[in-house]
Parts: structure tokens; sequence; C-alpha cells
């Protein structure tokens, strides 16, 4: 008993010492983490029993209602994996191996394993019972090892069949619970009636002490392992057994321990989870989360610290996740109201508020207490003293520590001091609450506007100094002042501030810079220039600007901490019509409320350590700048699923998705699987055979395709985490949209060709009509012309007859040889002559090409005027005769008729020629003669004055198409030739 009690005691003390030899009591948990809880109304499974995350990513769970994997922002059951399906949907053990593969232990029932490539299950024939796994870990060699409810059941790597370990190995043969490979290649397993462990080298397993039931173990940094009790008690389990007389005690109370990779124990407690950041240590109300502090659930069941340093926990109710954060909120004893920072006079950093006093902080809280009373404003000079503004007045701390009031005037008593600020001659100036406007302090005298005319009668938001020495002060309403030797220059919208109510000044340089209520602007130059972030980002509400030695720019706002690297400002510099890419950081990165809008002000400031402070309206934060927690993993991407008319076509592995014939629109689900801060995750996707550049997914993981044509496309699709680290080999996904028959290629080829026949149906019909009009036309003039001979012959030429036969009777009672009767002679010849003509006119009237061939007909007619007259006449033909058109061949016929006649008439020549050439180009007919030959006159009108051959022959010509060239010299001859194109000849 004496041991006993000398062991707790030194239990006590070490408990007691630990937390003064280590610092201040740890940080409350949810200031370190954010903490997420998803429920069943959420789609997250209640009661889960196992965590595992593989290099794919994903985020198993087993549970007893199914297996879900989780991508940090929808859980879905699932009863397949990788495709393959699942024996049972009561599930109790869950790990991946290093291999990507994912083993499943069914509560009853064997093990199932699951790759790319195929999957297996394990049962009797495998050496394995269906008594149900507990649990499964693989070990370092690639062993498989399954903790059984009848034993271990070990598959070595690259074995078929798993091997039982029984009585022969040192291990009991019913209620094993746990396998753990220790760092130092110790085998231990936990089982019902105790721990057993095996080092390297040895072939049996032994039983450790205490020799009681130790389950859910866990291994320590220090090497030490532990097991629980199954009664919420924690023991060291040791190797050897104790001292004799010395009783083992549970050391730690839990029932169930994990350790992260900063060293942090994560203890599971029937009402929920606590942090224990040294174990010896018992845990208090800060470390501990429960339903009160939104846990999902009180029994916990699976812990598991993911790759990205997130911590989740499974409880009886759901999913719960614990994200470190980036910011770190400093723990108060009291919660603040409007707290202020002031920069201490060593450079550190001191904390006020409305409601309580003037405290130095560190990061860890706050340390002593420095000045007494509310805070509103206040100003740190260069020489260590600060000016305090309260409510009673300013209080000036000297650099002995010291604190003297000045008092407010009667007139300004219970305002609010709203701003501090001494100008280059030491004179302290102060802005009032209420529009009261500004007041110079010295020697406690207040002087409204410092005796400087022209300072708006606007609120002073804040104060600062030029790099000259020059006050300036800001204002609402977009205005500045700026007062410099006693006077007053006031800017604003002329100048191009447009911020609203300028709520900040800071001095950079040359340069001032100021933020507002809407955004951010440089004045350099003569002018303010504004600041813009890429997406559409104005930085609004900035009550806090810091520029860093090294270049980057902070600034706190309404919708958080922005961080703005050197090398972009600089590119903003050089060029202010760009953009500039930033950083944020807000709620997701542990921020708890904004930035103030209107006091205290500034809500940013940096201590001289390099820690940036931050205020809000209920809190004080830091971030260290050099050290900001990164996310080193670029997400894995996967394409997940197609949904096409409604069918959703879940993809696995890499083989190509062929879509159902017809699919016109597409939904393409991915997702990356980064699971600390999805909300950030950035997803680019393009369709090769459709898009020309990379598309941004904002706020979906889907794209969205419409109007698709049959081919095969390849969809790409890549991503980044919150800290923009991308994984560009992302995933692709090659899809085949099969044609519909009307789409295929013998369906348009018979398109075209069905097109091509019912365009040459169209052309032959227009062709036969016009051909059948054409043919109507020449039988109307054909017709027309007869009518017109007949008319001729019955009137004109028998009456012209009759008259001749009148004037040859009357001539015969004139005397024979007389000079009238000789005269009527003539004059009668030359009657005759005209009647012979006449008649020989309307023959041509009546004549129409013979369907004889053209030579022929042509031929004959020539061979008879050559009979008549006193030339020769021959006929050449060359090329293969064929059958002309009709209405060609009548027109050709009339035109030649013409040509040999007149040539046979009129051009006293002694030898006629006509020439057809057959040709596949063209047909040509050519009537020359070697007499006369037409005046220059004619040749160049082109027609014998009172004659109208010629003319007709060039409207004939004309009307098929066809061109007429006349080639005639004096005294050299004449030749007309008439060529047609061979397409409309024939």
């Amino acid at each position: 008993m004496i041991l006993r009690a000398l062991q707790y005691l030194f239990l006590l003390c070490l408990a007691s010492a630990l937390p003064l030899a280590l610092g201040e009591s740890p940080r409350p948990l949810l200031t370190d983490y954010t903490h997420t809880a998803w429920t069943e109304l959420n789609g997250a499974p209640a009661g889960a029993t196992k965590f595992a995350q593989g290099a794919d990513g994903w985020l198993w769970i087993a549970s007893p209602t199914g297996l879900y994997r989780f991508d940090g922002v929808r859980f879905e059951r699932t009863e397949r994996v990788f495709g393959h399906p699942l024996e049972s949907s009561n599930l109790m053990a869950l790990a991946t191996a290093p291999d990507g593969a994912l083993w499943v232990g069914y509560r009853v029932g064997g093990v199932s394993v699951f790759r790319k490539d195929g999957a297996r299950t394990y049962t009797e024939e495998d050496g394995l019972q269906p008594v149900g796994a507990l649990h499964i870990e693989a070990a370092p060699d690639g062993a498989i090892w399954v903790a059984m409810r009848d034993g271990v059941a070990v598959l070595p790597a690259g074995g078929k069949r798993f091997q039982h370990l029984g009585q022969e190995s040192g291990l009991p043969t019913l209620g094993v619970f746990q396998i753990l490979f220790a760092r130092d290649g110790t085998t231990w397993v936990g089982t019902n009636t105790g721990a057993f462990f095996r080092r390297p080298g040895e072939t049996r397993f032994s039983q450790a002490w205490p020799r009681k039931a130790l389950v859910a173990l866990c291994e320590v940094p220090d090497g030490t392992i532990w097991g629980n009790d199954f009664e919420r008690g924690y023991f060291r389990i040791r190797t050897s057994p104790p001292p004799l007389g010395q009783a083992i005690v549970p050391e730690i109370e839990g029932v169930m321990m994990r350790y992260d990779r900063r060293g942090s124990a994560w203890l599971a407690q029937p009402d929920g989870l606590e942090r224990r950041l040294y174990p010896a240590v018992a845990g208090n109300a800060s470390q501990r989360m429960t339903i009160s502090e939104g846990l999902s659930g009180s029994m916990i069941g699976a812990m598991l610290e993911d790759r990205e340093g997130s911590f989740w926990i499974g409880t009886s109710q759901g999913i719960d996740r614990l994200r470190p954060n980036r910011l770190r909120t400093v723990p108060v004893e009291k919660q603040l109201e409007f707290p202020a920072l002031v920069t201490g006079p060593a450079g550190d950093m001191w904390v006020g508020d409305y409601a309580g006093d003037l405290w130095s902080f560190n990061r860890e809280g706050r340390i002593k207490r420095e000045v007494a009373g509310k805070l509103t404003a206040s100003y740190s000079s260069p020489d260590g003293v600060l000016w305090l503004g309260g409510m009673d007045g300013v209080l000036r701390r000297g650099t002995d520590g010291n604190v003297s009031l000045i008092p407010l005037p009667e007139e300004l008593k219970t305002l609010r001091i709203h701003a501090l600020q001494q100008d280059r001659d030491g004179a302290l100036w102060v802005s009032i609450a209420s529009g009261k406007g500004v007041y110079k302090v010295v020697d406690g005298n207040w002087s409204k506007w410092g005796g400087v005319q022209g300072i708006p009668d606007l609120l002073a938001t804040s104060m600062t100094q030029d790099y000259e020495g020059n006050l300036w002060m800001a204002h609402l309403r977009s205005l500045v002042t700026i007062i410099s030797n006693g006077k007053a220059r006031t800017l604003g919208a002329q100048e191009g501030l447009q911020l609203g109510t300028v709520m900040t000044l800071y001095a950079d340089g040359a340069s001032m810079w100021a933020g507002g209520e809407k955004g951010v602007a440089l004045y350099r130059d003569g002018s303010f220039t504004t600041l813009n972030g890429e997406h559409g980002e104005v930085f609004r509400g900035v009550s806090g600007i810091v520029r860093l030695p090294g270049g980057d720019l902070w600034l706190h706002g309404a919708d958080g901490l922005y961080r703005i690297t050197g090398s972009a400002l600089a590119a903003w510099l050089r060029d202010p019509v760009t953009t500039v890419a930033y950083e944020r950081f807000d709620a997701h990165d542990g921020m708890k409320g904004h930035a103030p809008q209107l006091r205290p002000v500034p809500s940013l400031k940096l201590a001289r350590d390099g820690i940036l402070w931050y205020a809000t309206t209920g809190s004080v934060g830091t971030i260290d700048p050099a050290n900001i927690l990164r996310n080193p993993v670029a997400p894995p991407v996967e394409v997940v699923g197609v949904t096409v008319n409604g069918q959703r076509y879940n993809v696995t592995g890499s083989s190509p998705l062929d879509l159902p014939k017809g699919a016109r629109s597409m939904q393409v689900d991915f997702t990356a699987l980064s699971l600390a801060l999805p909300e950030r995750v950035r997803l680019r996707y393009r369709l090769i055979g459709m898009d020309q550049e990379w598309q941004e997914a904002v706020g979906r993981r889907q794209a969205y395709y419409t109007n698709l044509a049959p081919g095969r496309y390849r969809f790409e699709v890549v991503g980044a985490n919150e800290d923009g680290l991308w994984n560009n080999k992302g995933a692709a996904l090659e899809i085949e949209v099969p044609p519909t028959f009307v789409e295929t290629v013998p369906f348009k080829v018979l398109m075209a060709l069905l097109i091509a026949l019912f365009l040459y149906a169209a052309y032959a019909m227009r062709v036969h009509y016009l051909t059948r009009q054409m043919q109507e036309r020449m039988l109307e003039r054909l017709a027309e012309r007869s009518r017109i001979a007949r008319a001729l012959h019955d009137t004109l030429l028998q009456s012209v007859q009759s008259l001749l036969i009148s004037f040859d009777a009357h001539s015969r009672h004139l005397k024979e040889g007389s000079k009238e009767r000789d005269c009527l002679n003539q004059t009668l010849d030359f009657a005759e002559k005209l009647l012979l003509e006449g008649r020989d006119q309307i023959l041509d009237l009546r004549a129409s090409a013979s369907p004889e061939n053209l030579e022929q007909t042509l031929g004959q007619f020539g061979k008879g005027l050559a009979a008549h007259g006193a030339h020769a006449f021959e006929v050449k033909v060359s090329g293969i005769p064929r059958q002309l058109r009709q209405e060609v061949q009548d027109e050709l016929y009339a035109i030649a008729r013409e040509a040999l006649f007149n040539a046979s008439r009129y051009a006293d020549a002694s030898r006629i020629e006509l020439s057809i050439d057959y040709g596949n180009e063209a047909l040509t007919v050519r009537i020359s003669d070697n007499g006369r030959g037409l005046d220059e006159i004619i040749a160049a009108s082109g027609q014998r004055p009172g004659h109208w051959g010629m003319v007709g022959m060039r409207e004939r010509a004309n009307c098929i198409g066809a061109s007429l060239e006349i080639d005639s010299k004096p005294g050299e001859g004449t030749a007309i030739t008439v060529i047609l194109p061979a397409k409309r000849a024939y």
C-alpha cells in the first residue's frame, strides 16, 4: 500500500510539474482546429467502425450499414469498389495497402480485397473461417494480417492462401481484436486475454504484462505501447513482469487513443473527444469536445489522421473533422469587446478593449496588466511613450511605466476617442467621435482644429504621418486631409479616391496606402490608384494594412486577411491596370469574426518578432508570415461518372466509355481528393475535340456539354489544393459518342446519292421542259413562217404575177424593136427577177432542216446552188458525225443556208467550201469563199444596208448559245464561222 501511495504521489507531482516545465496551460482545442460535423442529414454514415485512406486520396469509411467514401464534399455509399461488388454491407475492418488495394473485413464472413484490375474474397477455401474480421493491418513486408474472432490469419506477400496462427505460435485462438506493428519491428497483438508480442527474428509470441484484456493498442512517440482494458483504462504494456508486489494500474482514462504527427494524444471518452498535449497530464474542459461543443455524436468508434493533417472522428451519429488552423486565435480569460492592438514599448503586442484593461500578450495569451481602464484608440510614439484613448481622456504611459491622464474638456466628456497621432512637433492630435472633429493637445490644452483652417467637419477615422512628417487624416465620404506647415489640403474623388469611409492609412515609403469600406488605394505621384484582385476581388472593408520588409502586402478586411506577394505587387505597381493574385485567410483558417469597420483601428499590426497580429470585433489572432501552415499534397483528381439522358455511367479504370447512340448532352462528374479545405480546391477541365481552352469549375464539380457530335473525345481535369499546388497530371477519360444510323457514313453516302439523283432528276426535268418549250416555240415560228409564206404567195406573188402577165400583154401592142417596148421588156425582166427572188425568200420561210445529217442537207443545198452558178462547191467533215439537238440543227441549217446563198449570189466566187468539225469540246461550222469579200463598212457594221440576212444569222447564233465570227477582206473572200459548245450541240 505504501508503494502504491508513493506511485500515485509521483504521478501527481509529475502531472502538476509538466505544465510549469512546458509553459502555460495548453491552448483551447478549438482555437487550434476548425471543427466540421456531418450527420445523416448530410449523407454521412453513423456508427463508423474504421477509416482508411490510400494513395488515391479517398477517405473510406466502414460502417454496419455499408461502405462509404468521401471526397471532402460528398459522402457516397457504394456497393461496388473499382467496379466489383461487396459480399456484405455489414463491415467491421478496413485497411489500404501500399499497392493501392482496399481490404474489407465483414462483421460476419471473410475478407475481400479490391484492386482496379480485379477483386477477390477469401473464405474457408482460402484459410479463413466466416467468423468475422475485427481488424486488418498491412505489415511492413507486404503481408496482410487479419484479427479474427477465432485468432490471427496472415496472407504472406504474394501468397494465395491465408495461414492461421494457432496455439503453436503462442497466440490465443479466440478473441483477437487488434494488430500493431511497432516502429522497432515488434509485432503486437491485442486480445481479450492480454497483449502478445513477437520481436524481430523470433518465431513465437510471448504474453506481456499486465495479463488481462488489452485491446485498442497504441504506440506513443517514445515507443511505449499502451492498451485498453475494456473498462476505460489505458495500461502501459511491459514485456517483463513488474517488481514483486507492485500492482499495475491504468494511467490514462479513455476507450480509444491515437497519436497525431504533432505528438498530441487523442482520447475517445464515453461523452466525446479529448486532446492531451502531455499524456501524463489530465485534460481540462478546453481540451474536450462533446455534443455541447458541436460533436456529431457521443460514442466514438473510429479515429484517423489523414495525410493532409486533418483528424477524423466517427461517432454514433456522424462524421467529424478537425482541421489545423493557419490562423491562431489568442486565448483570453474573458471575451473581448472590440479589441485594440497596441504596439508595446519594446515592439511586443499589447491588447485592450472597450470592457477591460490593457494587457501585454504573447501568442499563448495575456501576460500581465499594463494599464488599467478601457481603451478605444492608441498611438505608440517612436520614443516608447504610449498614448491611450479612454473614456475619460488621454492616458500617457511613459517609458518608466508611470501613467498620467489628460482629461477631456467638459464639452467632450462621455464621448469616445477615435484616433490619436503626434505630429512632427510632438503635439498630440485627437479625433473625437460623434462628429466633434479633431483637437490638438499641447501641454494639456485642447484646441479644436489645432488652429488649422480647411479640415473637413467629418469624423477623422484614422491618422498617421508620412515620410516627410506631414499629418494625414482619413475621413468619411472618400476624403483624406494632409496637414503640412499649418495648412490643410484635402484629397478626394478628383484625385481618384473612391473608398467610401476611409478607415485606415499606412505610410509605405514615399507612398500612402488607404483602406476603406470599398477597397484599397495607393497614393503616389499626386493621385490614388485602386488596387483590384483577380476574380473580381475588391478587398472591401479594409481597416488594417501592413507591408512586410520582404515586400509582401497584408490587408485585413471584411472578408478576411489577405496576402499579396511582393512580386505580384511589384507587377501591379508597374502596370496598375492589371489585377493582383492574392491569398485569403478567413473562417476556414480559424478566424473568428471580421475586421472592425469603424474602430479601433488599425486592425492589423506587425510585432517585433515578425508575427502579424490582427483584431476582429471580438477576438485577436496571429499568423507567422514566415511559417504559414501549408498543404504539401497535390490533390489526386478523378473522373467519377458521366450522366447521359438521366442515366449515370460510373467510371472505373482507364477504359474508354462508350455512350449510347444519339447522346447529345452529357454531365461529367469529377472530384479532387483534398480533404482539408475542399472549399478552396481549384479545378480546370477541357473536352478535347470541343473545348479550345481550359474551363474553370467555380463552385461545382461537374462539366456540362450539349450538342455533341458523334466521335471520340478526351475529357481532362486537373486540380490544385488550397495553397495552389497543382496536380497537372490530373485525370483523363476517353469518351466515344457512336453515331446513329442517320449519322453513319453509309447513310450520308446514301443521302448524297439521293440528293444527286434528285438534282439530276430535277435537271433532266428542267432540260426536258426547256427542250419541249423550245420545240413548241420552233413549231410556232415555223407555223408563223408558213402562214406568212402562204399569205405572200397567195396575195403578193399572185398579184405581181398577174401584173407581169398584164404588162406583158400590153407590151405586145407596142412595136417590135421600138424603144418603148425595149424599155418595158427590161422592166418586166427586172420585175420577174424580183418575183423569183421573192419566191426564193418565201421558200426560205417555209424551209426547215431535214432530219438528215447537217452535212447532207447543206451539201444538197450547196450543190443545187453550184448547179445554177459559176462556182465549185465542196463539203469537208472532220470528227465523228453526231446527232444534233433539233433546235440546234434547225438554227445551224438556217445560218449556213443563208451564208451559202449569199456567197453563191453576191460573192462572185469561183469556189465555196462548207466545213463541219464534230469536236469533243465544240461543234464548228465554217462557210468560206474566194470571192470579192465584203466592204469594210459592211464588215465593221455586220450588216448590209436594207438587208437583214447577216443580222438574222447573229440572232440565230445567240439563240442557241453559239458564237458567230465573220472574217472578210476585199478581194480575198469571206469566211463565216459558227462555234457552239459540245454540251449545247449534241
